[in-house]
């Protein structure tokens, strides 16, 4: 079905403009005419496909979407005239595009929550699930609310393991970059030296040292390809259900990260089953959507498996425990909410504590990376200086024995 844009005049005089899919521009401009609106301009466009485009709708932008959007449901204005405001608003060039699609959509009579439902890639199933709660409820400007502090603290959590990651990962840059320059443009000056002083045995440190840089600065496009092999094999290997399972295992298992990736796991499934709880979905559906938004195929098996038993008439906390990736803290808080008819408040409150946890942990991993990377820099530096200085030492040695025995034979 072809894609138009429109724009028309409303019964205020306001020009309006928005997309929507349509048979023909005809069908379209008669259908906006039944709706009360003077229509001055009805236009083919290439369609999109839904989420498409370039670029992407960042965190921080669906948040202060949210955020917008509630405070004006909230003052009683309409969907539309919202849509319309908060597309005028946003920085965000493609979520522009689609809030006018959206728009669009509701003004043809389609529901909010099924007119975003045509993005999966921009809005997630705990966001259409919380839209259509609020709608059936009658409250979506309450659901738009814990969306908004939803996605702020999902954003606030990204930000503070993005910023802890910072340092280390350019200083690791930086060091590797050295390294190559090194490598590839200084250290075969010194090897042309070495030969010239007539040493033709190498000590095996620096002989390494050589071959490697020999490797890089002849054949330094097979280096390229093999990286982009195995980054393009690792993709494709975590992509399979058996590759997804073994990855996201061992970013549980590993050391010092592991715990780490456990607690932002353990943040995200309880603050994302607390939100969707508070706003009335049900609790198959919100264990259903926890574990599609949980990132972590181990969990989600664990969350999956707890709904079944729930299904069946059991508790939410024995799966869990079973599962072991739930600490008993979290099992134990979890009873106290089935038993006390608060389960979502005591799911924000394990959220509070390990999204604090988390903050702690990078805090301490921070500092506990500064030193381990100036270790595995100096070992660096000193690698490549011992392995220049042997040759020197060795040529050095070798002609204070030429001339003691010349000496010696005089």
């Amino acid at each position: 079905m072809p894609t138009f844009a429109y724009t028309f005049r409303d019964s205020m005089g306001t020009v309006r403009s928005g997309t929507s899919e349509a048979e023909s521009a005809e069908i379209l401009r008669k259908r906006l005419q039944e709706q009360g609106f003077t229509v001055t301009e009805v236009r083919q466009i290439r369609a999109q496909r839904p989420g498409g485009g370039w670029g992407r709708v960042k965190l921080s932008d669906l948040a202060i979407f949210c955020r917008q959007f509630s405070t004006m449901q909230d003052a009683g204005v309409s969907i539309v005239r919202s849509l319309d405001v908060l597309a005028q608003q946003t920085q965000s060039a493609k979520l522009r595009r689609i809030i006018m699609d959206i728009q669009a959509e509701v003004e043809a009579g389609q529901t909010l929550s099924r007119a975003m439902s045509k993005y999966p890639n921009v809005f997630s199933n705990l966001f259409i699930g919380l839209i259509r709660a609020g709608e059936v409820g009658g409250v979506l400007e309450e659901s738009l609310q814990r969306l908004a502090a939803f996605l702020e603290a999902d954003v606030a959590l990204r930000r503070k393991v993005r910023a802890a990651m910072t340092y280390p990962t350019i200083v690791v840059i930086a060091a590797l970059a050295i390294v190559i320059g090194l490598v590839t443009f200084i250290l075969p000056k010194f090897f042309d030296v070495f030969r010239d002083l007539g040493i033709k045995e190498f000590p095996v440190m620096t002989q390494m040292l050589m071959d490697f840089s020999n490797f890089l600065t002849s054949r330094w496009y097979v280096m390229i390809a093999i990286v982009v092999l195995v980054v393009m094999a690792f993709r494709m290997f975590v992509r399979t259900r058996i590759g997804r399972r073994l990855y996201d295992r061992l970013k549980l298992k590993l050391p010092v990260f592991g715990p780490l990736n456990h607690k932002i796991a353990l943040a995200r499934f309880s603050r994302t089953l607390s939100t969707l709880l508070s706003s009335g979905v049900p609790i198959l559906q919100a264990l259903e959507t926890v574990a599609g938004t949980v990132a972590n195929e181990i969990i989600a098996e664990a969350v999956m498996e707890a709904r079944a038993r729930i299904r069946e008439g059991d508790r939410i906390g024995p799966p869990l425990e079973k599962s072991g990736m739930f600490p008993p803290m979290v099992v134990h808080m979890i009873s106290i909410g089935e038993e006390s008819g608060a389960l979502d408040q005591m799911l924000s409150k394990v959220a509070d504590f390990y999204e604090s946890e988390v903050e702690s942990t990078l805090q301490s991993l921070t500092s506990a990376i500064e030193p381990v990377l100036i270790v595995l820099l100096g070992g660096m530096v000193g690698f490549i200086v011992i392995s220049l200085l042997l040759p020197l030492i060795t040529a050095v040695q070798s002609l204070a024995g030429g001339q003691g025995g010349a000496e010696g034979g005089g």
